[in-house]
């Protein structure tokens, strides 16, 4: 999962790096060796233009004129070249802030993020939301709601506690509302502003901004509070293998035995965790942009390990200004984040109106007893065993 984002987003970002490399080198002689229309139009398209040409004409103190009276010299720099030798990272300035961002002044990599955003990302990430709608309600037509097969006897089993009631929907609710200002940021451009009005889609924003910060602390702290409660129970085992080989007994009658969570139920616990916890490194990196830079040393160990090489991206640069880090950072945090919605609508569709009985173990915590032994029959006589000890070692010998 990692490495197909990781080589989705990197494919995404360097799209443009393949196109220039089937382009010609532009004959510049008629220009004097300066940039021309192509190179131009060419980084209007979001194709990589070779740069090597002009990001070293940054000036010459030697070709600077004499001294003349009061006046002094202009130097041997135009503007043109100060402002390349801004764009390129090579001029000799200092500032008043020492933050690692203060001397760059010009950083254009963010042309390319906000087509990425606007454009791919925003595109293919509402497609996955909507064909995995579509296929749940087809799904639904198909097979109809998982109904309890046997007779219900009327009395509950404990499924979860109040703790662990509160843990998962501390999470839940968090998420649904980074979800949802997450995607107003996104498409609140294209959606709400010619809908609403940009007085309308300010307010939003902001709110929507305000909220997915500080929401995101209830959301790492859920995160953290399911892994330390559950992890013990969602540990593979043999059984996983014959409830997968069987489908769970989604497309056919009857169910496979299952301890307190199935290997479907696993499968989702798991990419919630590590999902999450991506989400949550990366969106930290959001927050403190210059304390946290995730993507230069990733891209470092990717290039030292040779994943890099594997996937068809090269050798990644390890030297990223905190404005690219912010980018890669987004782009990773939007991508993840639209990954797991998709996983959550499932889990939110089988454990609603998928499924009978479901919703009952995190609305009050019990369960019918017949709907435990048929979906999680190993655990329902785990659960039964101890319930009669129980009962055995309180009941007086006569």
């Amino acid at each position: 999962m990692f490495r197909a984002l990781l080589a989705l987003m990197l494919t995404l970002s360097f799209l443009s790096t393949a196109q220039a490399q089937d382009n010609p080198t532009p004959d510049r002689s008629a220009t004097g060796g300066a940039q021309t229309l192509a190179d131009i139009l060419a980084r209007q398209n979001g194709e990589n233009v070779d740069n090597d040409f002009r990001s070293s004409v940054t000036g010459n103190p030697e070709n600077a004129a004499d001294m003349n009276g009061q006046l002094g010299t202009l130097g041997g720099a135009s503007d043109p070249d100060l402002w390349r030798a801004f764009r390129f990272g090579s001029a000799d300035i200092t500032a008043s802030n020492n933050g690692p961002a203060a001397t760059t002044l010009v950083q254009d990599g963010g042309m390319k993020w906000l087509k990425l955003r606007e454009g791919p990302l925003a595109t293919y990430g509402g497609y996955l939301l909507l064909a995995t709608l579509a296929l749940l309600a087809l799904f639904y037509l198909i097979r109809g709601r998982i109904k309890i097969d046997g007779e219900k006897t009327g009395n509950k089993i404990t499924r979860f506690k109040a703790i662990e009631r509160f843990g998962h929907w501390l999470l839940a609710g968090s998420f649904i509302l980074l979800g949802l200002t997450g995607i107003i940021s996104l498409f609140g451009r294209k959606v709400l502003i010619p809908a609403f009005g940009h007085e309308t889609f300010a307010f939003l924003a902001i709110g929507s901004k305000w909220i997915h910060n500080n929401v995101s602390w209830a959301f790492m702290l859920g995160l953290a509070m399911i892994f330390v409660m559950w992890v013990i129970h969602n540990l593979p085992d043999r059984t996983d293998i014959n409830w997968l080989l069987k489908g769970g007994g989604i497309f056919t009658k009857g169910h496979p035995p299952a301890k307190k969570f199935n290997a479907g139920q696993k499968m989702i616990f798991w990419s919630v965790i590590l999902l999450g916890a991506s989400i949550s490194v990366s969106g930290l990196a959001l927050l403190f942009p210059f304390e946290i830079n995730m993507f230069s040393a990733t891209f470092y160990k990717l290039n030292s390990l040779g994943i890099s090489s594997a996937l068809g991206l090269g050798e990644l640069r390890t030297t990223l200004a905190p404005h690219e880090e912010m980018q890669y950072a987004q782009l990773w945090h939007a991508m993840v984040s639209f990954v797991l919605m998709a996983i959550i609508f499932a889990h939110i569709y089988i454990g609603t109106v998928g499924m009978e009985g479901a919703a009952d173990a995190m609305v009050s915590g019990d369960v019918e007893e017949q709907w435990a032994r048929e979906h999680h029959s190993i655990w329902a006589e785990e659960v039964s065993a101890k319930k009669q000890s129980k009962n055995e070692t309180a009941t007086p010998a006569e």
